[in-house]
């Protein structure tokens, strides 16, 4: 069993090689936590790289013993930045192509994600579409119709100390005989023209009144000047809830389509001429979505916290990445 943060030679993989890949949630790497978790692109410069490095998990270390009694060669692998994260998924390339773009391999080494929080899940796959994404003047003819990334290499996570998501298994032992064993469930991805990718949803507001115009391809779900206590974008089902109320039931992960609720506070009078409010959900699915805020509002993107001030869309690329599912 291989360990540390060396290079990943890539191309050429097989199989039977496993890369458990562990991202820093801080502990060991100061200042780490925030590229890890889906910061912009370019917020931190490789400068800022950790020094150091933390000693693998429990969880980790049992899933690399399973999957080396099974025959694997496993090498452990720890990022603190995304050039690290780049420089493991380079053994995820396949040979070189005559349109000189980077593609994934059809099959080589498989890689699981050992995460702290779903944001490290989403940095490892917002650097897979930036690896593989082709520019849109150089489109492929084998790209996928309506996509703008193939096919991205399935994934296993191993869920560190959280709830796996997906309905994933959460055991070491259960995910590695998932990403030995397993077949490779394919799951829509949101894109986002912010750059950054969205795994399970997103969810806007929640403390203040705000306002925005939300558009879900032709219909619009809210207009500015109305008062909106939340508006989830989702992409699995539970995602959240408001006031007690489900934004998203019934969400699926592989259906092509992007949900999307807006809450909004309806006031009505009793025949006392008392004030009662209650919280109306508007509901849409389609392709994408646009919000156009009044001002700032927050927001938590895959348990990512950031403000957003400008128009933002999401869209569907269905079925683009995958996870190893037993």
């Amino acid at each position: 069993m291989e360990s540390g943060g060396g290079h990943v030679e890539s191309g050429g993989g097989r199989a039977d090689e496993v890369i458990v890949l562990s991202l820093s949630d801080g502990g060991g790497c100061a200042g780490c936590a925030a590229q890890l978790v889906g910061a912009a692109p370019g917020q931190r410069s490789s400068a800022d790289a950790c020094s150091g490095r933390e000693r693998p998990r429990t969880q980790v270390l049992a899933c690399a013993d399973v999957l080396t009694a099974s025959g694997a060669r496993v090498a452990l692998r720890t990022a603190c930045s995304d050039e690290e994260i780049d420089e493991v998924l380079a053994a995820l390339d396949g040979p070189a192509r005559p349109d000189g773009l980077t593609w994934p391999a059809a099959g080589g080494p498989r890689l699981v994600v050992a995460a702290a929080a779903d944001g490290q899940v989403r940095a490892v796959v917002r650097r897979m579409v930036r690896r593989y994404a082709p520019p849109p003047s150089r489109r492929p003819t084998d790209l996928p119709p309506m996509r703008t990334v193939p096919d991205l290499p399935p994934i296993g996570i191993l869920p560190l100390g959280r709830p796996a998501g997906f309905g994933l298994p959460g055991d070491p032992a259960q995910v590695a005989k998932a990403v030995l064993e397993g077949g490779a469930d394919r799951l829509d991805l949101l894109r986002n023209d912010g750059g950054s990718v969205t795994l399970q949803g997103a969810l806007l507001g929640g403390r203040l009144p705000w306002s925005a115009r939300i558009e879900v391809d032709d219909a619009v779900l809210a207009e500015p000047g109305e008062e909106i206590l939340a508006c989830a974008i989702a992409n699995d089902s539970g995602y959240a809830e408001v006031d007690g109320l489900p934004m998203t039931p019934g969400a699926d992960p592989a259906d092509g389509v992007v949900n999307v609720a807006v809450a909004v506070p309806v006031v009505r009078r009793s025949r006392l001429g008392r004030r009662q409010v209650r919280v109306e959900v508007r509901r849409a699915r389609g392709r994408a979505v646009a919000v156009t805020p009044v001002g700032e509002v927050d927001y938590i993107d895959d348990g990512v916290a950031g403000t957003l001030g400008r128009k933002r869309s999401w869209w569907t690329e269905g079925a683009a990445w995958g996870v190893y599912r037993a």
